[in-house]
């Protein structure tokens, strides 16, 4: 278990089996030898030497080293004459060392030769109880690293799970970042563009009204409701961004997040800026998922600041149309609409908000009479239908 924990390369744990393997066999040749009074035969120390080197090898020449271990046991046996218990140390180390390293067939090569070098063997002397528990011995330990093999191949498919898990989660986590920066952008741009839009188009106003107090104050009431407005829901948008998973509860929002029921504010805000809104609403309201509802408010808010800032129309027209299932909204003004759409952050946020909710959004200049109309058509079930922009 250390060495899987060390992760030392495949021959290194091999040195590590061999010599301790060599130098408990060579001892206990010689310790048994003197014990029976005899002179240690120079071909079982070669016999003994061999299995330690192929257990040196054995990851890098399995199938060479399976020969070896499989035929040098039971011939210490068969011409040795000490005997020594630790000779057959190299075999069992061997086979499971294979089986474990994934080399079955190498393992199965090394128990076949063993199995019939014994059987030669046993052909000259025959005898059933050392032939049996030979034979069973041998398959134990074929068995063992097939166990091995097979815990091994067990906690190398645990680990790539578990590494396959962590970076499924990274990559989830990465989407999940993404995916809200982007709604944060698109929150904070409905917001900030349009009221600063308001809050412009107003000061222009106020500038050129030097001569008409009235009108000049009445600008700068203006300037002072959209302002207020804006900042009321930026404070809405950071108090969101200051939460903390797992941290105290935040404080709760100051209002409520927009929806379709204050589009008649939306209206009088943009025609106290100075472009007039005729607001319809058809059909039954209605209620909608928050989500829904949301998208459909900053579509038609940032229709109309588009209007506001970049057509020169004097005038635009509102409508809600609500559905069996879902939401309709219609923008259109009457200002300048002349070439392709160009597609900026507002046509942007507008095509994400109705994909986000299964929706689409059409964009293009109207057909037959000046200005451009944006629609935008919403399930009422999130996530349902076809999803995006089209640009005409």
């Amino acid at each position: 278990m250390l060495i899987g924990r060390l992760r030392l390369p495949a021959w290194a744990v091999d040195l590590l089996l061999a010599v301790p393997v060599a130098a408990v066999a060579l001892a206990a040749e010689y310790v048994t030898a003197a014990g029976q009074g005899r002179a240690v035969p120079g071909h079982s120390v070669a016999l003994l030497m061999a299995g330690a080197l192929a257990l040196a090898v054995i990851t890098r020449l399995p199938l060479p080293a399976a020969v070896v271990i499989g035929t040098v046991n039971p011939l210490y046996y068969m011409l040795g004459q000490v005997d020594s218990w630790a000779a057959s140390i190299a075999f069992p180390i061997g086979v499971i060392r294979l089986g474990a390293t994934g080399h079955r067939a190498a393992a199965v090569t090394a128990t076949v030769l063993f199995m019939g070098t014994i059987a030669v063997g046993e052909s000259i002397r025959f005898e059933l109880w050392r032939a049996l528990s030979t034979l069973g011995g041998a398959l134990v330990v074929l068995l063992a690293g097939e166990i091995a093999r097979s815990n091994r191949a067990y906690l190398h498919e645990v680990q790539r799970r578990a590494a396959e898990a962590e970076r499924t989660r990274e990559e989830e986590g990465r989407r999940r970042a993404t995916e809200e920066r982007l709604r944060i952008a698109r929150e904070l741009h409905d917001v900030v563009a349009h009221h600063i839009s308001l809050i412009n188009v107003q000061a222009g106003a106020a500038a050129y009204r030097r001569d008409d107090p009235e009108g000049a104050y009445a600008a700068l009431d203006a300037i002072k409701a959209a302002s207020r407005e804006a900042l009321r829901e930026l404070r809405t948008t950071l108090g969101v961004l200051r939460q903390v998973d797992g941290g105290p509860e935040p404080a709760a929002p100051t209002a409520p997040a927009p929806t379709l029921a204050r589009v008649g504010e939306l209206a009088e805000h943009t025609t106290r800026a100075g472009l007039p809104v005729d607001l319809r609403v058809e059909g039954d309201p209605v209620p909608l998922p928050a989500a829904v509802d949301l998208a459909a408010y900053r579509i038609v808010q940032e229709a109309l600041t588009n209007a506001l800032r970049h057509s020169g129309a004097a005038r635009a027209a509102v409508s809600v149309a609500y559905r069996a299932d879902g939401v309709s909204v219609r923008v259109e003004d009457d200002g300048r609409a002349a070439g392709p759409v160009a597609e900026g952050n507002g046509l942007r946020g507008m095509r994400e908000r109705a994909a986000a909710v299964g929706g689409t959004v059409r964009a293009a200049p109207r057909a037959g009479a000046p200005g451009f109309a944006v629609q935008a058509d919403l399930p009422l079930a999130p996530g349902a239908g076809g999803a995006g922009t089209t640009a005409g």
